[in-house]
């Protein structure tokens, strides 16, 4: 089961008696004197003090954090993607392998959980910021909310796509527009602005050179099989997939599901006649049980993509709101449609 559907139950965890030093990054001033000879201290670095809104929460930052905890990997493919390994003192949760061009960088951080890190282990870190992909790292249960963390002097942030109006507004889906507010928000944080603004430019150029191998291309209908038995998991017109299918140059079959992800019957499946179905690979169930289920279910028989036997498969890393979004962008697209690609 996804942590996107629901948020992970361990144990409940034990109160914390850890007390760890304030935030570093959330200094209250610019400038400060130094008692001993009362002459002002060093100005603030370049581009700090910064102030940003994440997801409703406000904070200032004097300076980037230096201790930071990455959970859910598209996140921590940020991070590393904005050369920020060194600021990693601990990472969790993979969704699949960290793309080859981070590996390296990856293998130098401390993985503290293969899903979520209990909030003791969280703390015996001693992070100054906790950066969560899903708002499951989240989870108040778990004694990991922004606000306890808060509570321990942790400045946090969340993924846009998390957030509870889809990182926009509530009228709003999830857009390419995100992933880049995503990694300029990031990049000025952690006082890398140069570095993230490199990043933007080189995506939009990616972005655009799929969006010119598809012109006059007719759009297909694409259903998403994520997972499911009684009830098909699927993306929404919320989310970033969305917007994948549609730079694509495909029309998701479930667009008027007004989240990132949620469920649909097998019945609607049918009423909307998929000409293709794009399945999402991760965790134990293999893509090849995926698409034996698909083809094996007689309610699903006279659906066009199950009829033709038209799949295409996309790592879940690549459908959510990260560094690989711009070039999945051209992955799916040389999937549906073969013939563009040169």
């Amino acid at each position: 089961m996804s942590r996107r559907r629901r948020a992970r139950t361990p144990a409940l965890i034990s109160a914390v008696t850890a007390v760890l030093l304030p935030l570093a990054a959330c200094g209250t001033t610019a400038e400060t004197t130094d008692p001993a000879d009362g002459k002002p201290a060093a100005k603030a670095a370049p581009g700090f003090p910064y102030t940003v809104t994440n997801c409703g929460v406000t904070a200032t930052y004097q300076a980037p954090p230096k201790r930071v905890v990455t959970m859910n990997q598209h996140v921590t493919e940020i991070m590393l993607a904005l050369g920020l390994e060194k600021s990693l003192v601990g990472t969790a949760y993979l969704d699949d392998r960290i793309l080859p061009a981070y590996e390296k960088a990856y293998k130098s951080v401390p993985v503290l959980a293969a899903e979520y890190p209990s909030k003791e282990k969280l703390l015996a870190a001693n992070p100054d910021f906790v950066y969560g992909g899903y708002a499951s790292a989240f989870d108040a249960k778990d004694g990991r909310s922004r606000d306890d963390l808060k509570a321990s002097g942790i400045g946090t942030r969340l993924n846009l796509e998390s957030c509870a109006d889809g990182g926009t507004s509530p009228s709003a889906s999830t857009s390419m527009d995100d992933v880049y507010r995503e990694v300029e928000e990031t990049g000025r944080t952690f006082g890398v602005q140069d570095r993230a603004e490199k990043w933007i430019a080189d995506a939009r150029t990616t972005v655009a050179s799929t969006a010119d191998g598809l012109k006059g291309v007719e759009p297909l209908s694409v259903f998403v099989y994520d997972s499911g038995d009684k009830t098909a998991f699927t993306a929404g017109g919320r989310g970033i997939g969305n917007e994948l299918i549609e730079l694509a140059g495909g029309r998701n079959v479930f667009v008027d599901l007004d989240k990132s992800f949620g469920d649909a019957t097998w019945e609607e499946v049918v009423a909307r006649e998929p000409d293709v179905i794009v399945i999402y690979d991760y965790g134990s169930t293999t893509v090849a049980r995926k698409k034996k289920r698909l083809l094996e279910d007689p309610v699903l028989k006279d659906v066009p993509a199950v009829r033709n036997q038209r799949f295409a498969v996309m790592p879940l890393s690549d459908v959510v709101l990260g560094v690989r979004a711009p070039a999945a962008v051209g992955r799916l697209a040389a999937q549906l449609h073969p013939e563009t690609v040169k």
